[in-house]
């Protein structure tokens, strides 16, 4: 719940002020379909196909939303090489995604530009 404080002003009033809290938004948690996490994942390459710690992001946070241990189990790959690989300092191998992208059930598509 969020603190409230109040403050007299000079008109003899009181005015009051309600602290906001935050929480940190978790791409994650959105991701509830095959079809949402395509498009999330197609929306990374779209927008920004040469941000490749985001497209790594990108498929980490796909990931988390499908639940890493089994993802990791499916790629063949340990969870903790799979987080390291998919974090913002990750730079996974090209072999690396495509195991991942299999793993979670979505396809690379090339088209020309």
């Amino acid at each position: 719940m969020a603190k409230v404080a109040a403050k007299r002003v000079p008109n003899g009033t009181t005015k009051t002020k309600t602290k906001t809290k935050t929480v940190p938004y978790d791409v994650a948690e959105q991701l509830r379909t095959p079809e949402e996490m395509a498009a999330y994942l197609d929306a990374w390459l779209d927008e920004a196909p040469d941000d490749v710690a985001g497209i790594a992001r990108a498929l980490g946070d796909i990931a988390r939303a499908k639940g890493m241990s089994q993802v990791a189990k499916d790629a063949g790959l340990s969870r903790e090489s799979l987080y390291r690989a998919l974090s913002a300092d990750g730079n996974p191998s090209f072999a690396t995604v495509l195991k991942v992208a299999r793993a979670l059930g979505v396809k690379l598509h090339a088209a020309a530009a």
